[in-house]
């Protein structure tokens, strides 16, 4: 299975792909690609938008994701910054849309305790546990890539523990 999971930003959106690949006893992570989309702050949202579109299109292409995981929306104390945020969102749905790849959405909270097991974890913590359940001779740079490959090992952790509840039955 092949993830490719995206961390929204106004000003980075980050991006990384990841594969479970069958091992011995478990399926083993692995990390295809990460990187970012630096958008400038003094460029105008609807060309900043277009970038992340057209990157994100350019990396979907590339790398040709069975499915797209991306963080859902969480609530903001300023509005403005989530309705931008949404924005950026809304991009990187159509363009997944456009590609014909399914999405799949979780809650913050569940992308952390995914990946290190506490849903309020920092920054920090999440690119360490990234590291290490991909087993990366460093830690993921920038954190919206860290994000971002978190939110693909969520939803690779997901689809395996349902399909050991299917099999079960």
């Amino acid at each position: 299975m092949r993830v490719f999971g995206i961390d929204c930003g106004t000003e980075v959106t980050g991006f990384g792909v990841v594969e479970s690949v069958d091992g011995a006893n478990l399926p083993q992570l692995r990390c295809i690609a990460m990187g970012a989309i630096h958008l400038a702050k003094t460029r105008p949202l609807p060309d900043r938008l277009e970038q992340v579109f057209r990157e994100l299109m350019a990396e979907l292409d590339r790398w040709r994701p069975e499915t797209v995981a991306i963080e859902e929306v969480f609530y903001s104390v300023n509005a403005k910054s989530a309705i931008k945020l949404g924005q950026v969102r809304g991009v990187a749905l159509l363009a997944a849309a456009q590609m014909g790849i399914p999405v799949a959405e979780y809650a913050p909270l569940k992308i952390k305790s995914s990946v290190v097991g506490y849903g309020l974890a920092k920054k920090d913590q999440v690119q360490f546990m990234v590291a290490r359940l991909l087993k990366l001779d460093e830690l993921p740079r920038p954190a919206d890539a860290a994000d971002a490959l978190a939110a693909a090992i969520c939803h690779i952790h997901t689809a395996e523990t349902l399909a050991a509840q299917r099999d079960a039955r």
